[in-house]
């Protein structure tokens, strides 16, 4: 899933974009409140890390703009450990959870998950859909009650479907979802990873929309 980080930080940047990497997140990462503000209204983005301490434009005020102009993307708040009064701040102008520093790299995954899955109108870890089951935690996906292997990334495409059950998914969408936007980027492989998908879920759970997309469901 898709995450921008605002920290100015470059050492907790760097862990948080490696660290929530590893956890299968793709992360774009800005350095200050002004490039926040406007990124996470230019871009679409699943969830949020937000830290209040930002040169230039405060984080509080990146975060009640956000939300004056109606972006609804769940927002979690990295904050020092002993202050109550930023974490009560953040919460009243908009955030959904927070992180206290020094973090845990599983918590504040965990976190991430928990905020995309109320988002998505689910209430458990594992994400389901007619006979497929993918729990993000442990990184297995069953079909029909059996076990099937997914690469890294057909697992992230599955995880996006699975949030998005039921709507178009454009190219341009899974192509944000599956790499950076530093990296290098091939429309050409969003359809290849779409046919094993196909292959290995049923071919019928993955509709293509020309000149749309595709629908999951």
């Amino acid at each position: 899933m898709r995450i921008l980080l605002v920290e100015d930080d470059h050492d907790i940047s760097t862990r948080l974009k490696e660290g929530l990497g590893g956890f299968g997140f793709v992360v774009e990462q800005v350095e200050d409140g002004e490039q926040g503000l406007s990124f996470a209204l230019q871009e679409q983005f699943d969830a949020i890390v937000l830290d209040l301490g930002l040169p230039g434009l405060p984080g509080i005020e990146v975060l009640r703009g956000w939300r004056r102009a109606g972006c609804a993307s769940p927002v979690l708040i990295l904050t020092a450990r002993n202050s109550w009064t930023e974490k009560v701040e953040g919460l009243n102008a908009g955030a959904d959870d927070y992180v206290t520093k020094p973090f845990q790299m599983d918590e504040l995954a965990a976190r991430l998950r928990a905020l995309m899955r109320r988002a998505a109108g689910q209430a458990t870890s594992e994400l389901r859909h007619g006979n497929i089951t993918l729990d993000p935690v442990s990184g297995t996906v069953h079909v029909s009650g059996r076990p099937i292997d997914l690469t890294a990334q057909e697992f992230r495409l599955l995880n996006l479907f699975l949030h998005r059950v039921g709507r178009v998914v454009t190219q341009a969408e899974l192509l944000d979802h599956l790499y950076g936007l530093d990296e290098e980027r091939n429309s050409n492989t969003i359809e290849v990873y779409v046919g094993r998908l196909r292959r290995k879920v049923g071919r019928d759970t993955i509709r293509t929309l020309r000149g749309l997309g595709y629908r999951f469901g």
